[in-house]
This record gives C-alpha cells, structure tokens and sequence, in this order.
C-alpha cells in the first residue's frame, strides 16, 4: 500500500487516473475551487452551461466508450439541476461517479448558504450508491470505491459529497483494486434453454439495450443465426442491439401490452436478451403474459429478473451468456427462416414536409459510420421505418423517457468517437430541455450535425391525448421557438428547412461541416400513432 501523505485533491487525481478517466465534465462553483485550482494538463475539464448538461454529456461518453465518466457539480443546487438527467443514467445503467460539492465541514452546523442537507440522501433512489465520507481523509478512498460500484453489473451511477474544505486535508493515496466484473450463467440452465430453442418451431429473440452496451451484437446475430429464429427490438430500446436490415429482424416492439402481443403471437418460445418482460408505457391486457407461451430471460440485473412476472430468468452478464447459449445450440439450417418484414415504399415529397420524407432524405445523405443520438419520440415509428441502424455503436437514445438527455450526450458520444459524424434528432420539445449543451459543442468544433424536428409542439402528448381521450388539454403547442438564432447565439451555425426542395442541398451541408452546424426542419404536425402496432 503506497502511504505517501498528499493532499485530498492530490489523492483524488491520482484515483482518477488509476480508473482512465481522461476527462471530467462539470459546471464550477465556489465549493469546487479548491478542486479545480491550478488544473492537470493530462485530464480535460469539459465546460457545461447547466448541470443536467453535464450529466448527459458525461453519460453520453462513458456510454461510447464503455469505461466510467466523472461529474464534478456545484452543491445541492447544481445537483438538483442534474436529477432528470442522473435518473435516466441510472435507466441507462451508465457507470458514472457524480461529486457534488458541500459546505466546509467547520460550518455544517449552521445551516449555511449552499448547504446541502443529508446531501448523500439527495440522489437516492437513482444512484446505485452514495456517501459523504466521515472524515477529509476518507474522500479518496470514497471515490475510488464509488467507481468500483458503478462499473458492477448491473452498472450505474454513482455519488460522493465533498465539503469544500476537505480538498486541501492530508490524505494517504488508497490501494489501486481492480475487480473482474464478469460473471458466467448457470450451466445446467444454458443446456435447458438450448434445447428449448432447439426444440422450438417458431422461436424468437428480443435483443436489449444492454447487448450493444456489452458489445455483444455480433455475438448475438450468430446466436440468431445459428438458431435461425426471428429477433425483434424490446420495446423502448435506447441501443440498436441488432442490424435493422439483417434478414432475421423483425421490427420494434411497441411498449403497448395488445401490440406486443400481436407481434409475437405467433412463437412458441421468446428469449429476451438484455431487456425487461416486458417494458410497457400504456394500459392493456397483455395475453401473451396470460397465454402460456415459454418466455426465458438472460439479463445481468437480477432485479429485472424478480420482476419479470412470467418466465425463466438466467443472471449471467452477456459476453459469457451468449457464448454458452451458442455453445448449447444445435445448427438448426433445416427450420425455415422466418419472413423479412416488407420494408416501406419511400415515402413522397410534398409540403408541409412530412416527418418520414424528411427522414428518408437524412438516412441517404448522412456517412454510413455516422451516428445517431435521438430524441424525437413523437417520431419514433418513422425513424425505424426510415433511419435503419446497422447495430454496434450506431444508435444512442435515453431508457428513461425523460427528456434533456440526447442533446447534451451528442457531445459526449463526439468527445469519445473523434473523426465520427453524429447525428442528433431530436423533436423541438425535447431540444429546450438542454439547449445549452450546443455551446460546449460549438466551443470545441465537434462534427455533429443538430436536426431539429419541429412540428411546434409536444408530438407525443398530441398521440396520447388522442389515446386517452383527454380534448384539447393546454400546454401542448409550442409556437415561437427560433432554433437557427439559438444556435447562432451560442456560435453554432444554422439553417432553416421549410420546403421540401430544400432539404438536400442544407442537410448535406450541415453534414460536411467540420464543426456543428444546426438544422431546423419545419415538419407537419400531424399525429402518429406511436403504440398499437409493431413495424
């Protein structure tokens, strides 16, 4: 053990480096000083104007590159400005260690100014765990075992208060762990799904997010393959688990039991891989759940497996489950290959611009190794119609359903994939949640091309007021909103598309363009049924 005495700050550096963390995102402020003086060279500090900013952005780049990101936020304000965005990484499974500043210890007593009261509660429940150690010396040792946390499996964030004035405390550098976070399924239960899938005559697999998190697409495209069994995205999917164009897939589940149902009606065993049974968003009777129909799960949450209310669960993490689950399948070229979904005629060209010409447009002009980072959920069903994915590291959206999360992550998925082309699509609704984040990508010339889908309003608050029968409810039109200045006033240039003659020549622009560049695409606004039926 090194018992070198350094300073807290000091100690803490060095834990950094010792997980790779090259860079950390934050929004300063009087309780961070004393952390952020005199600056290392060898870890960017990356600038955002507002704290749910800094979490998405930070949850963006530790999904891209698959290693734990640092958030240093401002007190119990900055924190609370963070909430929305630390809830959806903890929906994301994102290991992330957030700090937050506090008060010096000397004045906790006293209730002051920035005080943040039973600061470790804060967070809680979104946080796999939290602490503000005992005592300065603590603080290393503290993080090192929040990164430590974050990256078990099931992964997720993480939290640390540190009153102000522990930075500048001696402090011994804690020991450097590494723990394997791997974990194999039961054997005897891989031989009992094996030969399920093989005695099956209409098998299917739904695919998860959390296959491409583990960087397991391939894997489970020759598990599909091998099984020669149909696969469709869980409802709800923040990754692309699976080639959208790959002659097993399916579709996308929608998240309503009775479309759910529809699509799978026909299987006499489903696999769900890395995803919940199931994730729903509306009201319904779902008869697959009551029907009888073998449902078997390989997930690395074992609270997602206790809450599957039907079915076998096997808690394995994914790289190990998917090799066994190969290992135990029979070569079955002999079962016919289900049939490939018809895929849609283009659709036409005409004014007001329709959302999924629009689309059509964006998927043919954009790189191929470009990535997409979505937030449009009123658009959803045409962009998986008309943007397909081809699978690994393509396709980035938030599994909270809250918004705010897209935009600023964009910038974090850019920071860790240089020389790639990012794409963000996101509704006009869901762009003023963190509009902000357009500054930190405009200040370090980052290659994403921002495309507004406006359509002045809350798109899918408009399907389900349709859906729910509710007339006219307020709050749901949003008029006025001029995304071209927006973006120039935070040094981003722009463009706006309000015909359709237009959209080729200012999307490829914005496409080759070495830094940001922002399109605002003035889109129908007609409703689109978002959750009766699969693609």
């Amino acid at each position: 053990m090194n018992s070198k005495i350094l300073t807290v700050r000091e100690a803490t550096l060095d834990v950094l480096r010792s997980f790779g963390v090259d860079r950390v995102f934050g929004n300063p402020g009087s309780t961070e000083l004393a952390f952020l003086g005199d600056w290392p060279d060898d870890i960017d500090y990356v600038l955002g104007l507002q704290e749910g900013c800094v979490v998405g952005m930070a949850d963006g780049y530790a999904q891209a590159t698959a290693r734990p990101s640092f958030v240093n936020l401002h007190s119990a304000a900055g924190l609370g400005h963070a909430l929305g965005n630390l809830f959806t990484a903890f929906r994301n499974k994102t290991p992330m260690v957030v700090t937050a500043g506090q008060q010096a210890r000397s004045l906790l007593r006293m209730r002051p100014y920035l005080f943040a009261e039973d600061a470790e509660q804060f967070p809680k429940p979104y946080v796999k765990w939290s602490a503000q150690p005992a005592r300065a010396e603590d603080v290393p040792a503290a993080i090192a075992q929040a990164f430590l946390i974050a990256m078990q499996h099931p992964r997720g964030p993480t939290f640390v208060s540190v009153p102000s004035d522990d930075w500048a405390r001696p402090a011994a550098a804690p020991p450097v762990r590494r723990i394997a976070t791997e974990f194999a399924p039961d054997p005897a239960a891989i031989v009992r799904l094996g030969a399920a899938v093989a005695a099956a005559k209409r098998p299917v697999f739904v695919v998860g997010p959390e296959i491409d998190r583990s960087g397991c697409v391939d894997a489970m495209v020759a598990v599909a393959e091998q099984a020669r069994a149909a696969v469709w995205a869980s409802p709800m999917s923040s990754r692309s688990s699976f080639p959208e164009l790959h002659p097993h897939f399916a579709g996308f589940l929608p998240a309503a039991p009775g479309g759910l149902a529809r699509a799978l009606r026909g299987a006499d065993l489903i696999v769900v891989v890395g995803a919940p049974v199931f994730t729903f968003h509306v009201e319904g009777q779902c008869e697959l759940l009551d029907g009888g129909t073998p449902v078997w799960q390989i997930t690395d949450d074992p609270t997602e497996a206790a809450f599957a209310v039907v079915g076998d669960a096997i808690i394995s993490t994914l790289p190990k489950a998917l090799a066994a689950l190969r290992s135990a399948l029979p070569d079955r070229a002999e079962r016919e290959l289900p049939p490939a979904p018809v895929r849609p005629a283009a659709p036409a060209a005409q004014n007001p611009i329709p959302p999924a010409y629009a689309l059509s447009r964006l998927a043919a002009l954009m790189p191929a190794d470009a990535i997409v980072v979505e937030e449009a959920p009123s658009h959803r069903p045409a962009i998986q119609q008309f943007l397909p994915r081809p699978g690994a590291d393509s396709f980035y959206t938030m599994a909270s359903g809250g918004l705010g999360y897209s935009l600023p992550a964009s910038v974090g998925v850019a920071l860790a994939r240089p020389g790639r082309r990012i794409v963000v699509l996101i509704g006009d609704g869901s762009a003023m949640y963190c509009i902000q984040a357009i500054w930190t990508a405009a200040q370090r010339g980052l290659p994403i091309t921002f495309v507004i889908m406006n359509n002045s309003g809350y798109g899918a608050m408009r399907a389900f007021s349709q859906l729910m029968q509710a007339h006219r409810p307020p709050g749901i039109d949003l008029p006025g909103l001029d995304f071209v200045a927006l973006a120039k006033g935070m040094g981003c240039p722009g463009g706006r598309v309000t015909v359709v003659d237009d959209i080729d020549h200012m999307l490829s622009e914005a496409l080759a363009s070495k830094g940001p560049a922002l399109i605002e695409l003035a889109i129908d606004d007609a409703t689109t049924d978002l959750f009766s039926h699969p693609r």
